[in-house]
């Protein structure tokens, strides 16, 4: 036998073997798991953690303010050589039903609506309902202030582009309805644009697009929301006595306002109105408590018919002059 032929047989045997213990050695370390390292909190991190989730506070619930939308006109330029004095209310009414809309969605207060007032009564009148329809805590008036569109492009060898942009700026104000004083003022400002696009005469076109409209004026209303919804929310809550029956206090507002069982209210007596000789307007004074009721139950199906019966707990109820009681938040309270 060559010797040759021999030597290149053990080199592929040792080869081989080295591979195979290679591969032991590999199979071994992957059978090893690797430890497992936790994280080790300090005792006092711990502890720390405990005591601040204890004295975590509960979540505090909101009473629904009620928020009448009341008169929007449109005050622009805009269309009026053109557009109908129908079309122009139409307007003013577009920018009151979007605010309605965007109150509705935030969940914090029932919005009432009384620019529809005399078809609501006429309802009303065929379902047998009689009565007044309940107050507000907020009046929201305002108008379309400023309104206008433009078309701009650009146009290239081969290409064209064209966008159509609305501007639209709104005034909002809030009144109070028991004063007719206007007590909060904003301003809104928003935009919207579409824009399309052709290449050697393909592309997207597109005709006049009257959805702009809506959209600047609803980016106009969200550009004030936030501010609009925190000074409402200052507003403080307020609702009447229906009733009262010895210690038992029937008031106006159930849980669609967010009144729950068990909720301690204030009952308040209106302070005497002076006129103030500086401004000529009427002045409430403060409002003293006299009473506190607990609320034990609530009653009605929808914002006409809704109502709390709550017990005394604290003070008395004067014999006289209970006309002039209301009900309010617990002083401190939200």
């Amino acid at each position: 036998m060559n010797r040759d032929s021999v030597q290149p047989d053990k080199r592929q045997r040792w080869v081989m073997r080295a591979v195979a213990l290679g591969a032991v050695v590999l199979a071994g370390a992957c059978a090893s798991p690797a430890p497992e390292v936790k994280p080790v909190e300090a005792p006092a991190a711990v502890s720390a953690a405990q005591a601040a989730q204890a004295q975590q506070a509960p979540e505090t619930k909101i009473l629904k303010r009620k928020i009448s939308i009341g008169r929007f006109t449109n005050e622009t330029l805009y269309g009026r050589a053109l557009l109908s004095r129908a079309k122009l209310d139409a307007m003013g009414r577009q920018v009151g039903d979007i605010l309605s809309a965007q109150l509705v969605e935030t969940n914090k207060f029932i919005v009432l609506e009384r620019p529809d007032l005399a078809a609501i009564n006429n309802e009303r009148a065929l379902a047998g309902i009689s009565g007044k329809l309940p107050a507000a805590n907020a009046l929201i008036v305002g108008s379309l202030t400023e309104f206008g569109r433009k078309t701009e492009g650009q146009s290239g060898f081969l290409s064209k582009t064209k966008k159509q942009v609305a501007r639209a700026k709104v005034n909002l104000r809030l009144v109070d309805p028991r004063t007719g004083v206007v007590f909060f003022a904003a301003n809104g400002a928003g935009t919207a644009s579409t824009e399309t696009a052709t290449v050697a005469g393909f592309g997207s076109k597109s005709a006049y697009d009257e959805t702009l409209n809506d959209r600047a004026i609803a980016a106009a209303i969200g550009a004030v929301m936030n501010e609009l919804v925190t000074k409402l929310e200052e507003q403080p809550w307020w609702s009447d006595i229906l009733d009262t029956q010895g210690k038992q206090v029937v008031i106006s507002g159930d849980k669609m306002q967010g009144i729950a069982a068990g909720q301690q209210l204030a009952v308040m007596r209106r302070g005497k109105t002076i006129k103030s000789r500086q401004t000529g307007f009427p002045i409430e004074l403060p409002a003293p408590q006299v009473a506190m009721i607990q609320v034990v139950e609530t009653f009605g199906s929808n914002v006409t018919d809704e109502g709390s019966v709550a017990v005394l707990t604290h003070g008395k109820l004067p014999s006289k002059g209970r006309d002039k009681l209301f009900v309010a938040e617990e002083q401190g309270g939200q």
